[in-house]
This record gives C-alpha cells, sequence and structure tokens, in this order.
C-alpha cells in the first residue's frame, strides 16, 4: 500500500469490525425509466433514520447498467447519496461504499469516482471477468487497493459471479488494504473457504467478515468459525451483513442485529433462532425469486419499496427485469405470515418527511 492510499478512520474501522446493517442501495426510476432524483435522495434518507451503519451504492441492487453509455448514471448515484449524507450530519460512524466493476482500468476510474464524492471504500466485484486467471483478479485487487480500501465479493455465479479456490482467498487476505470481505456464493462450502482463508491469514485480524448470504443471514451472523492453524484453533465470527435483502425493512434488520449481537454473549443461541432464519430466508425467496434463479430479485426489491411508497414502481433499466410470474403473491404471503418482519409503521411516519426535504 502507497502513501497516498485512503486509510479509514479508527472510529469508522471499529464499527466496520464490531459489525453494520450495510443495505445495498437501490435505482429509483420513474415511469419513464429516468432517475428519480427525489425518491433516490429519500432512500438514502430512510437507510440513514433507520440506523444503518452505512450503505453501498453502485452495487448489484443499484444495477450494473448504471454504467452503460446509453445511462451514464454511475457517479450521479454516487454523488446524491454522497450528499445525502453529508446534509444529514449523522454523529454515529457510517460508511459510504461505491461497487468497483470491470478490468483494473475501469475499477480504477470507478474508485477515483468514490475518492472524488468521499467514499470511504470500495467494493470490488470479480464478476464479469470471464477469462480472467486468479493471479491477474489479485493483481488487479493490489491496484485497487493502492488508492482506496477495498471490501472483496464472492457474488454467487447464478447472477454472474464465479467461483474462486481456498488458495484464491488465502492470498486476498493478505493483501494490503483490504478491510473487509463480504461473502455472497449463497453456498456454506464457498462461504467456509474464505472464512477459514482468512483465519490462515497474517491479516486475519485487519479483515470483517460480512454476510452476503441473503439464504442464511441470520445463521451466518450467529456462527462462530473455529479452525486448526498452526496447530492453534483460530476463531472468526461474521459481524454484520451488507445485503439487497436489507435494502428493505431496514428498521428491523437494525434491531435484529443488535439483538443478534447480545444473544452472541449467551453460553447458548436459543432455538427460537433457527426458526428466525427461516423465516427471514422464507422472505428473501419471495423478494430475491429464488423460484426462478433470481430473475426478478431487483423487481423483487423495488416491489416491497413500492408498496411502501419509497419507490413509484418497480422499473428497472433493462426492460426485461420485471417481477416473476407469481412473485407478487409470494410477497402477500410474505406479508401476511411474518408481519413482525417488516418496518411498514416506521416508514409510514417519516415517509412525508424524506419525500418533501429539499
Amino acid at each position: 500500500m502507497t502513501g497516498s492510499a485512503r486509510a479509514l478512520t479508527p472510529e469508522l474501522l471499529k464499527a466496520v469490525h464490531e459489525g453494520m446493517v450495510i443495505p445495498a442501495h437501490p435505482l429509483a426510476l420513474d415511469e419513464n425509466r429516468k432517475l428519480d432524483e427525489r425518491r433516490q435522495r429519500a432512500l438514502t434518507r430512510y437507510y440513514m433514520a433507520s440506523g444503518s451503519g452505512g450503505i453501498a451504492v453502485g452495487v448489484h441492487s443499484t444495477q450494473f447498467e448504471i454504467r452503460d453509455k446509453a445511462f451514464n448514471l454511475y457517479e450521479p448515484v454516487l454523488r446524491l447519496a454522497a450528499e445525502e449524507v453529508d446534509l444529514a450530519g449523522i454523529s454515529r460512524p457510517f460508511i459510504k461504499i461505491a461497487g468497483l466493476c470491470g478490468p483494473a482500468g475501469q475499477a480504477l476510474e470507478e474508485a477515483g469516482t468514490a475518492l472524488k464524492h468521499g467514499y470511504d471504500a470500495g467494493l470490488l466485484s470479480m464478476g464479469g471477468l470471464e477469462g480472467w486467471s486468479e493471479q491477474e483478479i489479485l493483481t488487479r485487487t493490489r491496484q485497487v487497493a493502492e488508492i482506496i480500501p477495498v471490501i472483496g465479493f464472492y457474488l454467487q455465479p447464478s447472477v454472474g459471479g464465479k467461483v474462486f479456490s481456498f488458495g484464491f482467498w488465502r492470498e486476498f487476505a493478505e493483501i494490503p488494504n483490504v478491510i473487509a470481505i463480504k461473502m455472497a456464493p449463497f453456498n456454506r462450502y464457498q462461504t467456509i473457504d474464505v472464512v477459514r482463508a482468512v483465519c490462515y491469514s497474517s491479516r486475519r485480524d485487519d479483515i470483517a467478515l460480512y454476510t452476503g448470504n441473503d439464504d442464511n443471514i441470520i445463521n451466518d451472523l450467529l456462527s462462530r468459525y473455529q479452525f486448526m492453524v498452526d496447530g492453534k484453533p483460530v476463531e472468526k465470527q461474521i459481524v454484520g451483513g451488507l445485503l439487497g435483502h436489507w435494502s428493505v425493512w431496514t428498521r428491523e434488520a437494525v434491531k435484529l442485529l443488535e439483538e443478534i449481537k447480545k444473544v452472541r454473549r449467551l453460553p447458548e443461541i436459543p432455538l427460537e433462532w433457527l426458526t428466525r432464519n427461516v423465516q427471514v430466508t422464507d422472505s428473501n425467496a419471495a423478494f430475491f425469486d429464488s423460484a426462478h434463479q433470481f430473475a426478478g430479485c431487483i423487481p423483487g426489491i423495488h416491489e416491497v419499496l413500492r408498496r411502501q411508497g419509497l419507490l413509484q414502481g418497480t422499473w428497472c433499466l433493462n426492460p426485461h427485469e420485471v417481477l416473476s410470474p407469481g412473485q407478487a403473491e409470494e410477497i402477500d404471503r410474505i406479508y401476511q405470515d411474518y408481519p413482525h418482519l417488516n418496518d411498514d409503521e416506521f416508514v409510514k411516519e417519516n415517509l412525508g418527511s424524506w419525500l418533501s426535504q429539499a
């Protein structure tokens, strides 16, 4: 890492390691599929008011198409979110994370844009790099980490990610200025690969682990991983989540994580938490459209936000991205079966304020 690389403040780094709720920020569009700036800003206000520990912008939930020249929305959405965070003057630690994609040149350019708008770290996607070797991807990571703190991203193959070896993550964890890894392979074996690799790393205490496994959120957050390293047990915990799922019902997600932090200190975890994990996973199946290989995952998020009034519709930049057949009915069922999981009343009480601010 060069002396010019940005680093997190000690307060923010401490908060990252203690565990945060970090929603993956959606994209608000109007009926003409143009950026709805008013509702884009309202979403950021919602996440801050919910008590989240930060936001991730320009990520999968923000739609990768924002980078297409036809839309050119990458910088505008980063700017709008950063402006809202600055205006709010939040007293608690709050991390601004920018999604970084593509070959090294593109990722470095996006990192520069993120730094320009005061972002603290980059969530570095390893998707879309077909034909790249693991060593080439590691070299790219080192280049990006030279200028901005990096959060690694294990994206599930069904939405554009690729499978990496234990050895890859072992080397990845040694890269200076890698501050965290988001694990979202939706696969227990591959999640364990990452945690074990970090435990084997000399930087194990410098890297925070975050779940992106929307299919296993609570179990990820409650599990204590232990591996034998050089004959000694090494433990690691997944401390928080950077999740598309947490871009909806965020207020309740914040309460959930605070409750989980208390439960972790108990000598035994009550069995009810296994049931709660199933409830959250069942909800995610509806929102993310697991029945159709996640085809409706972004419209599903939008549909929940639309019902709450935060979004006007479920439109995506890609007109073919729509709710799948039966997905709206599944969301109806989730609302009926698990009313304790939503934060509709919280949104209802504050929506007018979030939409009306200048």
